[in-house]
């Protein structure tokens, strides 16, 4: 059937079953059951559009600067020191005693701090949710642990919300909530691969492609231009001896493979280099960077990083990556462990800690601040897990030679050498 004869009764059938204005479609390009912007247009004329696949977390994570920018960030933030404090009038004291076991060391029985803690951030930026329960006793607080977000059920009774895990309510009060993102409603919340779903998809169908076309030798799909056979059966077998002989020719590394005479092969779409496929590949990358607001230098992307920006970049994942998240969770601890109305305890998050492969800049610090009365010996060789001098080590240091103006003497004067021979040398030369 012709073209034009099985548009016509394409056309004739869709009038007769569905009813318009014959002076409205003589005006109109389109067809009136498919209009030109609906997704399936092309698909009306024959032509598939992509179908590109659905995204899960476990898909996504197949992607691997989705699995760096997770991996990455919960483990930074795992790995930050978390310790609890109380305030007292000469200033934080650190705290000690099963709060601090909970907080620093092993939030359960099951897990220690760092485990626990990388847990609940893959949740946060995956699924977009991280829950951890309270456990209670008379004496206190005597563990936390995980909530799975997909299997909590999270409504508001009144005023209240509570969350339903394993068919018994919980509390808002003693669940610890770190959301990526909350909608509208403050129940529901926004989570990051859900919302970076279409450029996942593409980093997805673009390692399916180049998969597909190595694993097929680097021959793209082909088309038989010539004569046609008459018939199936003839085409068919023209289409297996065609493939026979590319197949001889990949098995045995030869260059040129035969054709039958008068017909010619010709590659259907464009091989990755013309198709920009590395560029695109890459900017796949910095899509996903923003997703995660993390600078691709730590996605292992070091295309636009130079010795001087990398190391803004180091600043900015503090300031405004880490420092951030950091400060949520220590809010939703601090709020739910300790109550609005706390008596002047709370958790902390040393941001220090980042820097704790960085020896030299380390020491340097911590001369820095053992020199200007920020901190004393002692407390920087606790930082360093060393056993503490006491005495002298406990006090506060300053160099001598900083004092206010107009406070010198004549005793803080350097005192001349004992014994100034430069005269007798003087004489004797």
């Amino acid at each position: 059937m012709a073209f034009k004869d099985w548009f016509s009764r394409q056309s004739a059938d869709n009038v007769a079953e569905t009813p318009i204005n014959v002076a409205e479609s003589r005006a109109s390009i389109e067809n009136p059951t498919i209009p030109v912007s609906a997704e399936n247009f092309l698909t009306f004329f024959g032509v598939q559009t992509a179908n590109l696949p659905a995204v899960t977390i476990d898909s996504a994570l197949t992607v691997p600067a989705v699995w760096a920018a997770v991996a990455f960030l919960s483990r930074t933030l795992a790995s930050l020191p978390l310790h609890a404090y109380r305030t007292t009038k000469d200033g934080p004291k650190k705290l000690g005693g099963k709060l601090e076991m909970v907080v620093h060391d092993a939030p359960n029985d099951d897990q220690d701090s760092f485990k626990f803690r990388q847990w609940f951030w893959q949740q946060v930026f995956t699924g977009g949710r991280g829950l951890a329960w309270i456990e209670r006793t008379p004496q206190g607080i005597e563990a936390l642990w995980p909530m799975d977000p997909s299997k909590t059920v999270i409504k508001r009774v009144g005023m209240r919300v509570v969350y339903q895990f394993e068919n018994k309510d919980y509390p808002a009060a003693d669940v610890i909530d770190v959301p990526f993102m909350l909608k509208a409603d403050g129940l529901k919340h926004y989570g990051p691969i859900a919302m970076a779903a279409k450029v996942i998809q593409l980093a997805i169908a673009m390692n399916d492609y180049g998969s597909n076309f190595f694993a097929g030798g680097g021959v793209p799909p082909l088309a038989l231009e010539g004569p046609l056979p008459a018939g199936a059966d003839a085409m068919k077998r023209a289409q297996a001896d065609i493939k026979r002989s590319v197949d001889a020719a990949k098995n045995a590394n030869e260059p040129v493979f035969p054709i039958p005479a008068g017909y010619k092969l010709s590659p259907v779409g464009l091989d990755p280099a013309k198709g920009q496929m590395v560029e695109a590949r890459r900017f796949q990358v910095e899509e996903i960077a923003r997703g995660w607001q993390i600078p691709p230098v730590f996605l292992q992307d070091l295309s636009h990083a130079t010795f001087s920006n990398a190391e803004q970049q180091d600043l900015h994942l503090v300031k405004h990556l880490i420092g951030q998240w950091a400060e949520a969770l220590e809010g939703e601890m601090n709020l739910k462990m300790f109550g609005r109305l706390n008596s002047g305890r709370y958790v902390e998050h040393n941001l220090d800690g980042i820097l704790r492969g960085d020896f030299t800049s380390r020491m340097n610090g911590y001369g820095v601040a053992i020199q200007n009365a920020i901190r004393t010996p002692d407390e920087v060789r606790a930082l360093e897990n060393l056993p503490s001098k006491g005495g002298e080590a406990d006090k506060l240091h300053i160099q001598g030679a900083t004092v206010p103006l107009g406070s010198q003497n004549d005793s803080q004067a350097a005192p001349a050498p004992a014994n100034d021979n430069s005269n007798d040398e003087a004489e004797a030369a």
